[in-house]
């Protein structure tokens, strides 16, 4: 290492940190962060718990609803109005909304629309920091790319941003399957805080991704520098999702786990792909981990007469999951885009054949341990999942290949290594320190 410039009172710590003599003091923010809201906080409670068992102090700060964390892991709760919980928003407006400014600017943009989390939460994320900044060495943001974290950044510590997938994908599969133009223009108002993440991204110099397709649609959808960009491969949880040798797997079974009402997701295409494969498999079951309301999914499976056919099951804890998995025949990921896939690498972690399309970055995730087709195919779709369901050959084999492909692969502890390293290397570049790192 050749230092360049730092203070020299805070040079020696500094040099235990970054040699990794001293452990990291880690701060993750993520403005909503349980793991039944999605992909970001399982993110969260697997890699904050990863850094502690090697060794670093983690923090999370989060607003509602909050994170299942590791109990090493702190838990610092920031309240927001939490207006997506509220049975009645628009009647919600009282005494204490009106008297705090950040309260009615969340309060009058979630009623009008929007979706003000992001920034409301970094604005109060700022507020708590502010004599708070010698508690950590490092920020670890969860995709909040709120104007707080400027704020933060600004006030001597450094950051580390993260974006699990650009958000600019959802808002244009989302719009382009909004069936009215009033949809399309609300959809349009909600997605307006992109603006923000996307500025915000562009002011970082270290955000992490978890594959080198999401890499790719940041930097052209983000028009982030490509130097700035890390790519680290997301962990699975092997020891909660693995083969459970004591249920029996049921003949003609499909599984997939997808939030009904997320065009993304792509479930629309498996229940075309489904209806056309119950002519040759009358007795095939399809069980769809998430909740069905009302919208274009609950209108399909209507039009066809197939909704009392498919089994929707939802709140389940992940040894649950990974129980019906061990029942399964087939599992399936039919995402039209995805930053990098859960669901997939789950399903591989229970030793079960299963079939993703190439939408995003599944078929990193999937490698040759699974089957891949097209995105928005039906056909595709129904091809591959009718070759696995009459080939048990071709299904043990893959069976065989997708535990172990997850293990050599993604594992959380590597994920959280590499991590660390980008930790340190921000630590350096913002105290002027030249710093090596090992790359993934």
């Amino acid at each position: 290492m050749n230092i360049l410039s730092a203070n020299s009172d805070l040079l020696p710590d500094l040099m235990d940190v970054l040699s990794g003599t001293r452990p990291l003091r880690v701060l993750m923010p993520s403005y909503r962060s349980h793991p039944f809201v999605g992909g970001q906080g399982i993110y969260l409670r697997h890699l904050s718990k990863a850094l502690v068992e090697l060794g670093h102090k983690v923090d999370v700060i989060s607003g509602p609803p909050y994170p299942d964390l590791d109990p090493r892991v702190g838990l610092i709760e920031l309240p927001s109005l939490d207006m997506y919980a509220r049975e009645h928003p628009i009647l919600s407006l009282n005494w204490d909304i009106l008297k705090t400014p950040l309260d009615l600017y969340e309060y009058l943009v979630h009623n009008s629309g929007g979706f003000p989390e992001p920034y409301t939460f970094g604005e109060r994320l700022a507020k708590y920091m502010k004599d708070k900044i010698g508690d950590y060495d490092i920020v670890h943001d969860n995709q909040t790319l709120c104007h707080g974290l400027l704020k933060v950044k600004d006030m001597g510590l450094p950051v580390v941003g993260n974006v699990h997938h650009p958000i600019t994908m959802d808002k244009r599969i989302d719009i382009h399957h909004a069936g009215s133009l009033s949809l399309k223009l609300l959809k349009w108002r909600w997605y307006s805080f992109l603006n923000m993440q996307i500025k915000v991204a562009r002011r970082l110099n270290h955000i992490i991704v978890p594959s080198d397709n999401t890499q790719k649609d940041v930097i052209k959808d983000f028009g982030l520098k490509p130097d700035n960009i890390y790519r680290i491969h997301l962990g699975i949880d092997h020891e909660t999702y693995k083969p459970v040798e004591t249920v029996t797997r049921k003949p003609n079974r499909l599984m997939v786990t997808a939030s009904a009402d997320v065009p993304l997701k792509g479930l629309i295409y498996l229940i075309r792909a489904y209806h056309k494969l119950l002519d040759s498999y009358p007795d095939l079951e399809l069980v769809v981990v998430g909740s069905l309301r009302e919208g274009p999914t609950m209108d399909e499976l209507d039009k066809r007469g197939i909704r009392d056919r498919v089994r929707f099951t939802s709140g389940l804890e992940s040894r649950e999951i990974a129980e019906l998995y061990a029942e399964a025949t087939v599992a399936v990921s039919p995402s039209v885009y995805e930053g990098f896939g859960f669901p997939a690498g789950e399903a591989l972690a229970c030793g079960l054949p299963l079939v993703a399309t190439n939408g995003g970055s599944l078929p990193e995730v999937v490698g040759d341990a699974g089957l891949v087709v097209p995105h928005s195919d039906p056909d595709a779709l129904a091809e591959a999942i009718d070759g696995l369901l009459a080939d048990a050959t071709k299904r043990q084999t893959l069976s065989a290949k997708a535990r172990q492909h997850i293990l050599d692969k993604f594992t959380w502890r590597h994920c959280a290594m590499n991590s660390a390293q980008i930790y340190r290397k921000a630590i350096a570049d913002h105290h002027q320190i030249e710093f090596h790192h090992a790359d993934d």
